[in-house]
Formats: C-alpha cells, structure tokens, sequence
C-alpha cells in the first residue's frame, strides 16, 4: 500500500506565492482504498478567489504574459513538460493514493499533461495569429488576441490529465488562468503550481485554489473572469452555462457522457472483446467517455454479453496501487452508494445481472464490483442515465437502422465507438452517430482532433486548433490599400 509522506498541502498558490486561505478551511483528503486520510489541504473562501482573480486580471492587463511571443510561451510549456515528466511517478503515485485510480490510469496522466504541453507549444509558430486578407472593400487584418482571464474548474476522476486540455491552450495564447481543482482530489494542484514555478512562469498567470461547489461559484460568477472552461456533469454544467450566460461570458462545458459501442455483424469477438471491454469501466467506471452501452446484434449476443463476462469477470478488483489491479475503488462513500442505487434500479426495472452487483469482499474501500446487465432495453434507467462506476449494459439491436437509432436516443453524444470487419463501412455508420467522437475498432482519443460532445454532452471543444480557438477572440481590422 501507497503512502504520502509529503508535507500538508496547507497552502493556496496566488500571484506567485503559497499563501494561507484567508476565509477558506483545511480538510481532510481521503484514501478510498483505506477510508483514512492521507494529508490535509487548503480549500479557498471566496476572498481567496477574488484574490486569484484580481492577480490573474493584473497580469494579463499589466505584466509580460500577453505581450510575450508565441514562442516565448512555447518555450515555458515545453520546460513545464520536462518538469511534470522529472517528477512523472509522484505525480502518479499521488493520483493512485487521492482519486484511488489504477497505476495504468494514473502513470498516463503525467505522460498526457506532458503530451499537451509540447503539442501546442509546437502550434506557436504555424497557429493564424494574425493573417491578411482580401475583403470586400479592401485588405483585412484579422488578428486572435487571448480571451483574457480564464476560470479553469476541473474533475475529480482525471484531475491532473483533464487540467492541460484547459492549461495549454490557455498560457499557449497568452490568458492568464485560475486553477480550480476539485475539494475532493486538491493534493495534485499543489504539485502542478510547483512544476510551472520553476518553468519560469511569472506571478499572476496561474493561480491554484481548490475550492468546493458553492465557492467555485464565485469564480463563475466574478465580473474579471472572461471565460470558464468546465469538465464535470451535466447537472453543474447547466447551472455553469445559465451563470455564464447571465452575464454573456464566454464558456466551455464537457460534460458526461452515456456512449455506445457499436459491434456490427461479423465482428470478430476474439479480438473486439479483450480491446473493447477495459473501455466500458476505465478508471473504476469514473471515465465520461467509458463505452458503457455495448449494442450487439441479436444473432450474435448470447456470444457477446458470455464473451464480456468473461473477460470483464478476469479483471482484478482492489487496492490501486498494485500494478496488477485493474478496478479500484469509488472516490467517496456517496457515489458508491449512487452506484448502488442504479444497480438496484436496473434489478427493478427488469435487467438482468449477469455479473457483479455488489461490493465483493472488501471490508473497507469504496468498492463495487464490476457489473453488466444484459436484456437492457434503451428505455431503461441503467441505459440512459451516467452512472459513473462500473457498470455497463448489453442491448440487442435488429439492424443496422435500429442499431443507430439506439445510438442516438439518447441525451449524451459524448464518445462511441464502432467496430467490425470492414473499417470502411464502420466509419460510415460512424458517420451517422450524434457524437462529438466516435472511434473505428478501438476506443481512444488524439489530442491533435477536436474533442467534445453534441446535446447535453457539452459546449464547445477541447483538443486540437478548434482548442486554441476557444481562448483567442477575432479581432477584423480593415485598412486601406493605398495611404493617403
């Protein structure tokens, strides 16, 4: 078993310096492996978020970041990525022991992080600036200045790895950003505020202060914030957008997620099963784009809920920091138990359980065992609402059509996937999915492709140049051809 020797995490990081909340609190972080604590953090008040505004507001107004080049820029994230990838295992060491993720879950995020950040630094020099056209009247300067301050609210379940999404378009286009991570999972902000101190980046343009759910409304609401980049749940994503859109302020939500995977006829299980199964319970279940409704062909789906059983029934359950684990436990005793309330709501509603259901033997953790319920209709709870454990449903389909049909019906459009023998034609049923993405026989994401989620799944997109577009504004200036 893990632990953290690591001095408490007492302290917030604004303008510069760690700094003790002035109307926050100390809590206790919790193991969910041991249901003990493993260090206490610092929770901002809402002073300390004016704080971390006003410091964000004065360093774009007033200090060098927004007037630095792109490649001046570039250079700080790419030594941020150097110095996340130095400290890579007590990065990962502490997501296993805070969020209780998987070693493999939590070892990827540092490489992630350290992914982002060289992507786009490596968008410094190619990104569109400022670009001359010709108009209708005559020449055009378009230019794309940074939004101004940022509001960055981020996740509990991939804290560290869904920070930099948000993190590297931001200081690659010159914003200036308030960190808010989650009071569930705030130990790894402190590190990270570490990791761009020593980069070089100057005072004022990332401030960490992890905070709770009524004071985070403080940032979303704050006049000096231009923009709030949320990840988090519909539910909060709505009371997020009607905040923002209060006050025209500029938002982006990625919200959750309750995406299909796809096996059309003839795909070969062997092979489909073993790649697809870890993606409808990644992270303990804690994953928005998890594949968690798999829909199979009725000739074939006896073949597919046994095939799933049986590979999902191998996967080894319990403490996380045991390479071998592959499901650790829930984040908190309240979303175990929101879980269990849909296992027992699917058993009402007729599913049937044909693995797991319950906590399985541990005697503490915030354990669930993996579970499937097969003969799921669509309209049932399990297969429309998130659950966010590890859960996921089988649902027959007649045809094609009616594959797609139930694909769509749903209020998601997060993820999906498709998978079969012709690739080709896999992507042309992809094609007719209502889904920010879908992926062709395997279940993954590239960070140089927009990412993000159609209906309830979200606003707008991270990953990519549509990334970079959503901190920059677009400034037109028109200019006469011939000075006179």
């Amino acid at each position: 078993m893990l632990e953290y020797v690591k001095s408490a995490h007492d302290r917030l990081y604004i303008d510069g310096e760690w700094t003790a909340p002035r109307d926050g609190r100390l809590v206790e972080v919790i193991n969910p492996v041991t249901e003990e604590p493993i260090a206490q953090a610092a929770l901002g008040g809402p002073a300390d978020i004016d704080r971390a505004v006003r410091a964000a507001r004065a360093a774009f107004e007033a200090g060098p970041w927004a007037e630095s080049t792109a490649s001046q820029r570039a250079a700080i994230l790419t030594r941020a990525g150097e110095l996340i990838a130095a400290r890579a295992d007590e990065f990962a060491q502490l997501l296993t022991l805070e969020v209780g993720s998987p070693q493999a879950v939590a070892s990827v995020q540092p490489i992630a992080a350290r992914m982002f950040l060289d992507w786009h630094a490596a968008q410094a020099s190619t990104f569109p600036w400022e670009e001359e056209r010709e108009g209708v009247l005559g020449p055009i300067l378009v230019r794309r200045p940074p939004v101004g301050v940022v509001g960055a609210i981020v996740p509990w379940n991939y804290p560290l790895g869904l920070s930099f999404p948000k993190l590297s378009p931001a200081l690659l286009t010159g914003c200036t950003v308030i960190l808010k991570p989650p009071e569930e999972t705030p130990l790894f902000g402190s590190l990270l505020a570490e990791v761009f101190e020593e980069a070089g980046l100057p005072p004022g343009v990332l401030n960490v202060v992890a905070a709770d759910r009524e004071v985070s409304e403080e940032l979303v609401r704050h006049p000096l914030v231009d923009k709030i980049s949320f990840t988090g749940s519909t539910r909060a994503g709505r009371r997020i957008a009607a905040l923002c859109g209060e006050r025209l302020k500029r938002c982006g939500l990625e919200l959750g997620g309750k995406s299909a995977a796809i096996l059309l006829p003839g795909a070969d299980l062997d092979t489909v099963i073993p790649a697809l199964a870890p993606s409808t319970m990644a992270n303990n279940g804690q994953t928005c784009i998890n594949q968690t409704r798999v829909l199979a062909p009725l000739e074939a789906y006896g073949a597919v809920v046994e095939a799933l059983r049986e590979t999902i029934g191998a996967f080894q359950v319990g403490d996380p920091a045991d390479p071998a684990v592959d499901v650790g436990p829930l984040i908190s005793d309240t979303q175990r138990a929101r879980v269990e309330g849909y296992i027992a709501r699917g058993c009402d509603e007729g599913a049937r359980l044909v693995l797991g259901g319950g906590r399985g033997s541990h005697d503490r953790g915030y354990f669930v065992e993996p579970t499937i319920f097969a003969d799921v209709d669509n309209t049932m709870t399990v297969a429309r609402e998130e659950i966010f454990g590890p859960v996921v449903t089988v649902i027959p389909y007649e045809d094609e059509d009616d594959a797609v049909t139930i694909a769509n019906d749903s209020d998601y459009g997060l993820s999906g996937s498709v998978w079969g023998p012709d690739a080709e034609h896999a992507k042309d049923v992809a094609r007719r999915i209502r889904s920010g993405s879908v992926a062709i026989n395997q279940h993954t994401l590239d960070l140089g492709g927009p990412f993000g989620g159609f209906k309830q799944s979200g606003l707008g997109r991270e990953y990519g140049l549509e990334g970079i577009q959503e901190y920059v504004e677009v400034q037109s200036i028109p200019y006469p051809s011939v000075t006179r």
